[in-house]
């Protein structure tokens, strides 16, 4: 079967912007859904979505590790700091109705 053969049966690949990447990544992130959510939201495919939060996605750093030395690294990651603080204060939410929701049945 020769190149052509395979294009022909086949879609092309779509390619996409490095910023719309990560402003699906940066949606994924803060947004709460899950994956096979967002991805459809996007019209991407699942995995494409997993690869670019490995790749665009915060990574854990050790509390211990270095820190920023330059005004945009510092900047970037009080970015980061921000939208995880977020994130997280909003799961803290959820979780509270829900525990008051339960205890109330």
């Amino acid at each position: 079967m020769s190149q052509e053969d395979k294009a022909a049966g086949s879609k092309p690949r779509k390619k996409y912007a490095e910023e719309f990447k990560r402003s699906v990544v940066d949606h994924c992130q803060t947004s709460g859904k899950t994956i096979a959510q967002i991805a459809q939201e996007f019209g991407v495919n699942i995995w494409n979505l997993r690869d670019w939060k490995r790749q665009y996605g915060p990574t854990a750093k050790p509390v211990d590790g270095p820190m920023p030395t330059t005004p945009e690294e510092l900047s970037r990651e009080n970015q980061q700091l921000r939208r995880e603080l977020a994130r997280v204060t909003m799961q803290r939410d959820i979780l509270k109705k829900t525990m008051g929701i339960l205890s109330e049945s």
